[in-house]
């Protein structure tokens, strides 16, 4: 018998389920490490708010900036919906029982203004302005309700003084207001006429913008790259905070047997989970800085809520951008480390990174703006290529954040040797240094941009701010009324005398006069202006020898042209006509007053508000001020200065002498608004800014500190100084900074001097960028001081505890 012997035979291998791959193993992945991102108890969520918190501040600011546009389009719909208009024609209506007389007016108190109109209704249906139920009655005041507030106040009695005459009769509604900070006003006055310099009008609804400056229009173009490039930045940065923890908890996944692209993939997924929660922080952020927008005035720049609405489009793209840029941020970021398992991760020796592909972004920026051509200012804002500017700008800062990591690792590589802290700190940034320029790559983009709108701002400063020629040492307030007589310009003199803390008062009456007789001059009417004032307010227009009540004189500025057209008219021993003009008055008789013989001719000064007037000077007793048909009553104010309130009185004194006296501070430099108000924009936005980078480096500092507490707990406890420890991290803050400060520089200077050849400028500023370079030294020593607490926590021996 035989025995056979019988091969064994494996078990077969049991069935498996089918490998998800594609866009499912791609949502498996995502899934996993929104997981792992959620549930991965304090570690995991200590990087998901880190991350949370760096994405929220970006986006809030990205959907404070979304909203703009909204912002702007609202308050001008209201300033176009209470501005009154005339008829299709053009030409001032006949009084109806629908038309309304209205003459704009406005006072300041404390540097702020208070703007209104008065109304006077032709019949008993009349149009009202937005925010308005009834016209108010005479003697009524209806006001913003910021202006009721600021009026009762006990600490403006001035103020309320000035509106004594009128009583309160209700509040504009925010359909008539631009902001709930907005001091506006209605008054209803029966005895308003055109003499009051009212118009009729027939209906709300005019729009009477001014289109914006093209320059101007160039200027915020950029302005809107540089303050918003950085937040794109700091979004990119903060999505890979804690990149060394998650490493080594990927390792693991490695070591269960996940392939190296599903633990990228998860990886993306925790980043994802700390978008998606940075996006909610961010909404809830801005939902809450909006209703800071109606409660605060910056500069005059306020809204109400409600205008803060981002435009849709703008919030899907920033909705769907910020996780898929997560996403990728953290693929991109995990192509050169090797996760392995057991814990390792190998990235082999760094490659160095290449420089040619960092030149191109700048250098096809630049040539985009140079291929832009110049702005043609009198095109108005066709002339502005407004994609090409932003494109070409935007590719220049994002490079300069490009060159940034290689400039650091070319520069720390050659650095060796010297004090303890000087080998942590760049023996640190050898290890490690795309982490640092990351985390300064903001200051770079921010400063260049800076340096580049502070040259193109000082290369236009000339075309928007305008030296008046106005003495502020002779007189600093105008008092001028459309209508004037004798009575009214000794009135004003009298009253302003008696004004508390005025020291000095010029007052004149000034009309037209023309030669009668018909006789032209090239087809015009010969026509020269007289003005009356006392012996001292004439010495403050003329050189005078003398003068005594009932002189005259023939007042020339120095110009031949001008001063012949003067002597045209006024001729000693001949007449004058003080009375309308035959030419636009048809029918109108002269009324005909003779200029003395002998009347000498004097040459003219400046006033105080810097202009020279000509022709006929006339002292009270020469002239009948009750013939002149048409005058003006103009008054220059001089006050003390130890009187704090002096010009708050002068208004007060104004108003009670007419409410239609318009009152003006004289000013050495005048600004044109448009500008002033981007400058002022700019400044809130750079500040908001410089703030989100602070903000920025103090997180990323944190968030290292936190990744090396171990390391930092071993060295404490070999004995490293603390102070060595602190000194460290200042020159691990400080060196970054100082290398993307000079590349800011440079980077900025060629900026500013392509946007300025776009304006067809020359530069007049190459050191704009050392009060930057200022700023940015000391948000390097705030943010070492802020993460020195945190410092030594972490150097604590409880620290090195592992589990």
């Amino acid at each position: 018998m035989s025995a056979t012997r019988v091969r064994p035979q494996a078990p077969a291998a049991p069935a498996t389920a089918t490998t998800p791959s594609g866009g499912t193993a791609w949502l498996r992945d995502l899934g996993m490490g929104m997981r792992f991102a959620s549930g991965g108890g304090r570690e995991g969520w200590i990087r998901t708010i880190l991350t949370a918190v760096g994405v929220g501040l970006g986006v809030a600011l990205l959907l404070g900036a979304a909203s703009v546009p909204n912002l702007l389009e609202n308050r001008d719909d209201r300033a176009v919906a209470r501005t009154p208009h005339f008829s299709a024609d053009g030409k001032p209506p006949a009084a109806s029982d629908t038309t309304l007389m209205v003459r704009d007016t406005g006072t300041e108190f404390h540097g702020r203004t208070a703007t209104g109109k008065f109304l006077k209704a032709d019949g008993g249906h009349p149009v009202l302005p937005p925010g308005l139920d009834k016209i108010p009655g005479p003697g009524e005041m209806v006001v913003s309700p910021a202006l009721r507030d600021v009026l009762d106040d006990p600490a403006n009695t001035l103020l309320k003084e000035r509106f004594s005459a009128y009583k309160q009769a209700g509040t504009i509604g925010e359909a008539g207001l631009m902001s709930p900070v907005e001091l506006y006003y209605y008054v209803g006055a029966d005895t308003l006429t055109s003499a009051h310099g009212a118009h009729r009008f027939e209906g709300f609804g005019e729009d009477d913008s001014l289109p914006l400056d093209p320059f101007l229009m160039a200027l915020v173009v950029l302005i809107c790259v540089v303050l918003l490039t950085p937040v794109a930045i700091f979004i990119g940065t903060a999505v890979r905070f804690g990149g060394d923890r998650r490493d080594r908890r990927l390792a693991a996944l490695r070591l269960v047997g996940a392939s190296a692209r599903s633990v990228r993939r998860i990886a993306a997924g925790e980043a994802l989970f700390g978008a998606l929660v940075g996006l909610a922080f961010g909404a809830v952020l801005f939902l809450l800085m909006r209703q800071l927008v109606g409660m605060v005035d910056l500069t005059n720049v306020s809204a109400y809520p409600s205008d803060m609405v981002p435009a849709s489009g703008l919030v899907v793209l920033i909705a769907v951008a910020v996780p898929v840029s997560a996403v990728l941020v953290t693929l991109i970021s995990l192509r050169s480390v090797a996760i392995e398992p057991l814990g390792v991760v190998r990235g082999g020796k760094q490659r160095r990174r290449r420089l040619w592909w960092r030149v191109v972004l700048p250098v096809a920026g630049i040539g985009i703006l140079l291929l832009s051509g110049r702005i043609d200012r009198d095109m108005g804002n066709d002339a502005v290529n407004v994609t090409a500017i932003a494109v070409g700008s935007s590719l220049a800062l994002i490079g300069l954040s490009a060159l940034l990591p290689w400039l650091v690792e070319a520069v720390v590589g050659r650095l060796h040797g010297g004090p303890v802290p000087w080998q942590l700190a760049v023996r640190r940034l050898q290890l490690t240094s795309g982490t640092a320029s990351r985390a300064v790559s903001g200051i770079t983009v921010a400063v260049a941009g800076a340096v580049a709108l502070q040259m193109m701002f000082a290369s236009m400063h000339d075309d928007f701010t305008q030296v008046t020629g106005q003495d502020t040492t002779r007189a600093q307030l105008t008092v001028r009324s459309g209508s004037g007589d004798g009575a009214l310009a000794q009135r004003m003199i009298d009253d302003f005398t008696k004004t508390e803390g005025v020291t000095k008062v010029i007052g004149t009456v000034q009309a037209y006069v023309t030669r009668p007789g018909g006789k032209k001059e090239d087809g015009l009417t010969p026509t020269t202006e007289l003005t009356i004032g006392t012996c001292a307010t004439l010495r403050e227009l003329a050189d005078l020898d003398s003068c005594k009540d009932g002189d005259t004189f023939v007042a020339h500025t120095g110009s031949k042209e001008q001063n012949d057209w003067v002597d045209a008219t006024a001729r000693p021993g001949k007449p004058v006509n003080v009375g309308p003009d035959p030419d636009f008055n048809k029918g109108a008789k002269p009324v005909l007053w003779t200029l003395p013989k002998g009347t000498p001719t004097v040459k003219a000064r400046p006033n105080p508000s810097g202009t020279k007037m000509d022709g006929i000077f006339a002292t009270p007793g020469a002239v009948d001020i009750k013939k002149l048909d048409d005058a003006s009553t103009s008054s220059w104010v001089k006050l003390d200065p130890k009187a704090p309130d002096a010009e708050e009185h002068v208004r007060n004194t104004a108003a009670h002498i007419s409410p239609f006296l318009g009152v003006d501070s004289l000013k050495a430099v005048d600004r044109d608004k448009q500008y002033a108000s981007i400058a002022r924009g700019l400044q809130i936005g750079a500040a908001v800014t410089m703030a989100l980078i602070a903000a920025s480096m103090l997180v990323s500092m944190i968030e290292q500190l936190r990744e090396r507490k171990r390391l930092l707990a071993a060295l404490t406890a070999f004995g490293t100084r603390r102070s060595s420890m602190a000194w460290s991290l200042l020159w691990q803050t400080a060196i970054p900074v100082a290398l993307g400060l000079a590349l800011a520089i440079g980077g900025g200077l060629g900026l500013g001097v392509v946007m300025t050849r776009m304006i067809g400028k020359g530069v007049t500023d190459w050191w704009s960028f050392l009060p930057l370079t200022g700023a940015g030294a000391a948000m390097v020593a705030v943010v070492t001081l802020l993460s020195l607490p945190p410092l030594r926590r972490m150097m604590r021996p409880d620290g090195l505890r592992t589990e």
